[in-house]
C-alpha cells in the first residue's frame, strides 16, 4: 500500500485533501484513481487507510477508513552530528537512521567542521521518505546547526565519540535510553571542545576499533543505542 504523508491528519479526521506535493505524486505519479485506499501517516503516532473519493493531483481527497495510533517510544535516540563536507554522506545517515529507528537528530558546528551551512528542508524531507518507506509511525526530529559549546551547555550529561585518547566506554553497555550522543567531523572534535563535554558530564565512547568516517559513525552509534531499546 502507497503511504502519504501530512502532520495534520489525527484521530478525529474523517475526510482529507492531501496537500499539493503528495497529490501529484498520487494522482500523476502513482496514477491512483478514485476507490483506490493508502495509508496515510501523520509522523506522531497516527496510521489511517483512507480511500481516494477525488483524484485531483492538486488536491487529492480521501475519506478515512480506520485509523491506529502508536505509543510514542519509551526510548530517546538522539544523535547529534557535525555534517559532513560531502552533503550526500549525510543524506544516507539521516535516511539510514531514520529507517533503523533515531528519534532525534540534531546537527553540530565544531572548531573543525568543514561544513558551516545546510538546507534542513533537504533533511527532513530525507527523513519523511525513510519514515514512509520504513513504515515507522513516528518522524525523528531534525534540528539545525547548533555549536558543540552550546548544545553540549543546554544538554548537559551524555556521551561523545572521539578519537582522543581517554577512559572509554562501549555504548551498548553504558547507554542510558535518552542522553544525546556526540559525533563529530572530519577532524574530530577539537581538545577544548572534549574537555567542556568531559566536564558537563559526558562520557567517552570507542566505536571500535577501526576508525570510522562521521557518517558510518553516527550510523554505527545508532545502532548500538538502539540494542538497549
Amino acid at each position: 500500500m502507497h503511504l502519504f504523508y501530512d502532520p495534520n491528519i489525527d484521530q478525529s479526521t474523517v475526510s482529507y485533501q492531501m496537500n499539493e506535493t503528495e497529490s501529484r505524486h498520487a494522482c500523476k505519479v502513482l496514477r491512483l484513481k478514485e476507490g483506490d485506499v493508502v495509508g496515510l501517516l501523520n509522523g506522531k503516532g497516527v496510521y489511517a487507510e483512507a480511500e481516494i473519493t477525488d483524484a485531483n493531483p492538486k488536491r487529492c481527497q480521501v475519506k478515512l477508513i480506520s485509523v491506529t495510533t502508536e505509543e510514542v517510544p519509551d526510548y530517546a535516540v538522539h544523535i547529534a552530528i557535525c555534517p559532513t563536507k560531502m552533503n550526500e554522506r549525510m543524506e544516507w545517515m539521516v535516511e539510514k537512521a531514520t529507517e533503523l529507528g533515531v528519534t532525534e537528530i540534531t546537527f553540530l558546528l565544531s572548531k573543525n567542521s568543514e561544513r558551516k551551512a545546510l538546507k534542513l528542508e533537504r533533511f527532513v524531507n530525507i527523513a519523511i521518505s525513510a519514515m514512509k518507506q520504513s513504515k515507522r509511525f513516528y518522524l525523528p526530529k531534525i534540528n539545525d546547526l547548533v555549536k558543540v559549546d552550546a548544545f553540549i551547555e543546554n544538554n548537559p550529561s551524555g556521551f561523545i565519540a572521539h578519537c582522543y585518547e581517554g577512559e572509554k566506554h562501549n555504548l551498548a553497555t553504558v547507554f542510558d535510553r535518552s542522553s544525546p550522543i556526540l559525533i563529530g567531523p572530519e577532524g574530530d572534535f577539537s581538545p577544548e571542545e572534549c574537555a567542556f563535554a568531559k566536564k558537563k558530564g559526558y562520557k567517552e565512547l570507542s566505536l571500535g576499533k577501526n576508525r570510522l568516517r562521521t557518517e558510518t559513525a553516527g550510523l554505527y552509534a545508532c545502532m548500538q543505542a538502539l540494542m538497549n531499546r
